[in-house]
């Protein structure tokens, strides 16, 4: 299998231009419009100065054009950043200021965040390109060139450019002391659980494969790589379609998908509005997912309803490339608080539970677990010792190069050989299918005038949120929690925003003088229960 991905792209153009490769409502590429549009603009972006290795930032909503930037930007032999444009400027800023973009590629919906940042200096220098065939006109950010543009160059291939080592995107996520970090990820990171999975879930020319997760979640990697790696078909899901479950239901059904893979709380709430009839989607062949713990009883209501569907539940951060575990589930579950494995590994990945000396945890003891193979980062972006701190020398080999990763989860193995999820050793949650560090939300509030102090909790629900964010506060001047949600809004997403507050004089604290988060979690978690 050809190890850069973008070459996957075009080995199935040559075999079969004319076929589809990308839908998206009334939109549609077929693998010949995609690898030449890929090219075209390949060049665009050459001609504008970018070199191999420089980075080009992706200011886009998911559409077929989404998808033809991020190969042309490898054709062109540089690093794409996708970027979240429902972010807050802020955030946003923080990310552009650490990736630090040759060129920025953009839709119109970007145009008033780019207004921001231009406004701001953060774009000084840096040219923006249309996606669209018009150019953008905002009050300060106005496009070099538009799609209009691309057709005087040509669309011939370009020639491999790079090596498997190279970073195809740095993913930002939430980071604890209020920075994103940059994921690096490397076409050999992709490349190796691409080729596991689309032979393990047997994908063929013949699949038709979702495309849900938002374009900067590490899953729509493999929605994407994946199905143009067997030349399959990818449906991208409309982002105004993502919480309207019916609508996905019907995209399913209309589409004949083959394969869906989501986050959990989207099964959840397909569930919680009882989207899917008995036997429904008579094309569905597998449902995967992975980001958070998946209910049981979400789990029973799929599998009743889709009795000779294969459903798996895949487990992996950010930073060990999509998954690194798998289990696949054979029977239907014995009741709804039955536990649910992440399973075993995938080939070229291992799990491993160390205690604090990072010695291995036996059977039955809950440890923290750590990811080593194939799928690790090479680490975070311009950050050395964030990096040192999470991808540490292999305890077990006198290989310099080799390197096991800190997940921050605990889990446990089971003597049958399977891992199963426990909980977060830290602050970060999952919530929605976010990943979320808690004190970045903390950094973001302390920022706020007339806060005097705050801590922010998780609380698991159970339900479609997964996690409470819930925040407890103490102001000098009686600012109440409308006010501080409100500007906290300016700074963090909205799946950020905590959805219960609770104001105290002065927050509890414990022996150490810290504040007592367990005395606040549990006071939480007895409103969440009530």
């Amino acid at each position: 299998m050809t190890a850069l991905l973008q070459d996957r792209v075009t080995r199935q153009a040559d075999r079969n231009a004319g076929k589809r490769a990308i839908v998206m409502g009334n939109d549609s590429l077929t693998y010949g419009e995609l690898e030449e549009a890929g090219n075209r603009l390949a060049r665009v972006l050459q001609d504008a100065g970018c070199e191999p290795g420089e980075r080009v930032a992706l200011f886009l909503t998911k559409s077929p054009w989404a998808v033809v930037s991020m190969l042309a930007t490898l054709k062109a032999g540089c690093i794409y950043v996708p970027i979240d444009i429902a972010s807050p400027a802020a955030r946003v800023r923080r990310i552009v200021r650490s990736a630090e973009p040759r060129l920025v590629l953009a839709s119109q919906a970007a145009r008033d965040l780019l207004d921001d940042l231009v406004e701001e200096g953060d774009l000084d220098g840096v040219p923006v390109g249309s996606i669209d065939p018009t150019p953008l006109a905002g009050r300060r950010v106005h496009s070099v060139f538009t799609r209009s543009d691309w057709s005087g160059y040509a669309a011939s291939p370009l020639g491999s450019r790079g090596s498997s080592d190279d970073i195809v995107h740095l993913l930002f996520t939430s980071g604890s002391t209020g920075a994103p970090k940059g994921v690096m990820i490397t076409h050999a990171n992709v490349a190796s659980f691409i080729t596991w999975a689309t032979g393990y879930f047997g994908m063929t020319a013949s699949d038709r494969i979702s495309g849900h997760p938002p374009l900067v979640f590490d899953l729509s990697t493999f929605d994407i790589y994946g199905t143009l790696s067997v030349g399959a078909e990818l449906h991208l899901v409309p982002p105004e379609t993502n919480l309207v479950p019916h609508k996905l239901a019907e995209l399913i059904r209309s589409s004949q998908l083959t394969q869906w893979f989501s986050v959990p709380s989207t099964m959840t709430y397909m569930a919680k509005f009882d989207a899917l009839g008995r036997g429904d989607f008579p094309a569905l062949k597998r449902v995967l997912w992975c980001g958070e713990v998946l209910p049981t009883p979400t789990l029973l209501y799929w599998m009743e309803r889709l009795p000779g569907v294969q459903f798996t539940n895949l487990y992996g951060p950010t930073e060990a490339t999509i998954a690194s575990s798998y289990y696949t589930v054979p029977e239907l579950p014995r009741s709804e608080t039955e536990k649910i494995p992440i399973g075993t590994a995938c080939a070229g990945e291992e799990l491993l539970l160390l205690d604090q000396t990072l010695r291995p945890a036996p059977v039955g003891e809950i440890a923290d677990l750590y990811i080593a193979g194939a799928g690790l980062s090479p680490g975070y972006w311009r950050d050395q010792e964030k990096t040192r701190t999470a991808f540490l020398p292999d305890p077990r080999s006198d290989d310099p190069a080799a390197r096991i990763y800190r997940t921050g989860d605990l889990a446990m193995m089971t003597p049958d050989g399977m891992f199963h999820f426990v909980g977060r050793a830290d602050s970060q949650i999952k919530s929605r299918g976010y990943r979320i560090e808690l004190g970045e939300i903390e950094a973001a509030l302390n920022s706020l005038a007339g806060l005097r102090e705050c801590a922010v909790i998780g609380v698991s629900t159970g339900d479609f949120d997964n996690t409470a964010i819930c925040c407890a506060y103490a102001t000098a001047d009686g600012t109440g929690a409308s006010h501080l949600r409100g500007e906290l809004r300016r700074l963090v997403p909205s799946y950020m925003l905590p959805s219960r507050w609770k104001e105290f004089d002065h927050l509890p604290k414990n022996s150490n003088g810290k504040i007592d988060r367990a005395m606040l979690r549990g006071l939480f978690a007895q409103e969440v229960a009530g």
